[in-house]
């Protein structure tokens, strides 16, 4: 039995009847989330854009015994992740929560005047429409259903200054603005809306693939490992268990906030 799922029994079954997409979750972060809030008992649909590493995704998640599906589409396009949503909502039900996750196959940290532009665009659409778009897609029926949580993924680069990160930085600073405003308009449908932001997070295919060869991003990433007051990057998992809370009624009266996940690192009182 995993960690993620061992850790659960104070609080099991808690999402029991639940339906939940978690996009960009076939790895990395986004599976971690998928197998927290399974364990709790929600009925997942993953998503990404291909259905081997959902097929993989789902299998590395059998022990749970969980009710999961794969609904395989680009969440960057409009009409697949639509298409997305409707699958689900035939497949699995109405659907309770949605987490936005994925992105990581874009450009890390590179200086702007070395940023080819059309970079711009991709890390745009990776980053930022990833997000919006399964929640306009998702939140016509939330609306009609008064209910529903929502929880956006972002760097915590849109929070600090950090070498590198111009255009991955205000694209989190937009994700982030983009949680309260969304909050804001949203609370007349008693849907809540939050944003994890992170740095460096262990224990995911990305983190192995920072470390694997020199280069600006390495180093970028050393200095912050090297800064961490835990003395370690937060895992994935037990990045999984913020966002399961976020999803919950444990946080029925949270909405509107960013929560940074990194051991303190951004404090910036250290």
């Amino acid at each position: 039995m995993s960690s993620s799922s061992a850790s659960q029994p104070a609080r099991a079954r808690d999402l029991a009847g639940r339906v939940a997409l978690v996009t960009g979750s076939t790895a990395g972060i986004g599976f971690r989330i998928v197998e927290a809030i399974a364990a709790r008992g929600a009925r997942v649909a993953l998503n990404g854009r291909r259905a081997a590493a959902g097929d993989a995704a789902i299998a590395r998640l059998a022990h749970l015994g969980a009710d999961l599906i794969f609904a395989a589409g680009d969440a960057t396009r409009y009409d697949e992740i639509t298409r997305v949503v409707a699958d689900v909502r035939q497949r699995l039900g109405a659907i309770d929560i949605l987490i936005c996750s994925g992105g990581t196959d874009t450009p890390g940290p590179m200086l702007f005047h070395e940023m080819p532009p059309d970079l711009f665009m991709q890390a745009f659409e990776a980053r930022y429409l990833a997000r919006v778009f399964p929640v306009h897609a998702t939140i016509g029926k939330m609306r009609e259903r008064q209910r529903g949580a929502i929880l956006l993924v972002t760097t915590d680069g849109g929070r600090q200054v950090t070498p590198g990160h111009v255009i991955n930085g205000s694209i989190g600073a937009a994700t982030i603005l983009t949680t309260k405003a969304l909050a804001l308009e949203f609370a007349r449908f008693h849907v809540r809306v939050n944003c994890l932001a992170l740095s460096l997070t262990s224990d995911t295919p990305r983190y192995d693939e920072i470390f694997s060869k020199p280069g600006f991003e390495n180093k970028v990433f050393s200095s912050a490992l090297a800064k961490f007051p835990f003395g370690a990057a937060p895992t994935a998992t037990e990045v999984a268990g913020v966002a399961a809370f976020l999803v919950s009624d444990d946080a029925a009266q949270i909405t509107g906030q960013t929560i940074s996940v990194n051991g303190g690192l951004s404090f910036g009182g250290w």
